[in-house]
């Protein structure tokens, strides 16, 4: 049985699900691209292969392996991508929630059926339908729970905007005990430098008390002033559109001073070690290719109380 514990983004990792990029599939056909940054990349023939992909998902497990972690990955779909596990559910104290996410991804959720087998049942929810909920928009953090969302009138024709305000009810009514606060984050289907595809990609806490952020991920200047004083300016990395685009803020936490990032994130990683972090640094620009990180392919299962 699965004892599932997911407090915050930092604590003590003991068990995650870390996607997989094996038979990936062909290079998508443009019209069949689910954001910008891929879209980019196969107009310019530069979409990755999945040899590379492979590699660099291997560099991470064994980060894992090194920090004992125990990791489940999901059982291999002839041609379908199944890297960012983080889209398809996500856990929250003892709760697993199965997302509601694009309905040809259904699959990738059957793929970690034998792991959600070994969590209490009681304790595995799927929202209603009109629901939409991806992991990337939901961040854990103590008592709090940020929301990523898009609440514009023209939701229903963005396939980058992945949760709902539904979405933020639902959580909202399910764990009345915690703040739950939302964000209004900028969509775009053609500019991977505008998009902000979940709250991950803009913003994420990290140790105890600070923050990795982008301002121009928020379409409300003001959610974002409240992020930035809730950590306390001195506490956060503001990272520039640039970096935004290349996923900075999705690194991933293994403890509250361990985190693995990118290999060329060359003035995050800096910042970060100067701050007391150990920095476990891995390739993954291949991956981050189709707008997301190291967050993205993690699911974590257990962490420390």
């Amino acid at each position: 049985m699965i004892q599932l514990n997911v407090k915050n983004e930092t604590s003590r990792l003991r068990a995650v699900i870390l996607g997989t990029a094996k038979s990936n599939g062909p290079t998508p056909k443009l019209e069949d691209a689910y954001d910008p940054k891929s879209a980019e990349h196969i107009k310019a023939g530069t979409y990755p292969i999945e040899a590379d992909m492979v590699a660099e998902m291997t560099a991470v497990a064994e980060v894992f392996e090194k920090y004992d972690v125990t990791v489940y990955r999901p059982e291999v779909i002839q041609d379908c991508n199944q890297i960012f596990s983080r889209d398809i559910g996500f856990v929250i104290d003892d709760w697993f929630i199965k997302a509601n996410i694009l309905p040809d991804r259904e699959e990738e959720l059957d793929a970690i059926q034998y792991v959600i087998d070994q969590m209490d049942p009681n304790k595995v929810l799927r929202p209603p339908e009109e629901v939409h909920i991806e992991g990337g928009d939901v961040i854990v953090w103590n008592d709090h729970i940020f929301i990523g969302t898009y609440r514009e009138p023209d939701y229903a024709d963005y396939i980058v905007a992945r949760t709902n305000t539904q979405g933020v009810d639902y959580i909202t009514n399910l764990f009345p005990h915690k703040t739950v606060k939302s964000f209004n984050l900028r969509k775009s289907q053609t500019n991977p430098r505008d998009n902000a595809l979940h709250l991950d990609c803009c913003f994420q806490p990290i140790g105890t008390n600070k923050a990795i952020l982008h301002k121009e991920g928020f379409l409300e200047e003001e959610e974002y002033e409240w992020l930035l004083n809730f950590f306390g300016e001195a506490n956060c990395f503001i990272i520039s559109k640039e970096e935004m685009y290349q996923m900075n803020s999705n690194v991933f936490s293994i403890a509250e001073d361990v985190i693995i990032s990118e290999r060329h994130f060359t003035r995050l990683n800096a910042w970060l070690r100067s701050h007391g972090f150990t920095v476990e640094e891995v390739p993954y620009a291949e991956i981050a290719k189709q707008e997301g990180l190291l967050r993205c392919s993690t699911l974590p299962l257990v962490r420390d109380f």
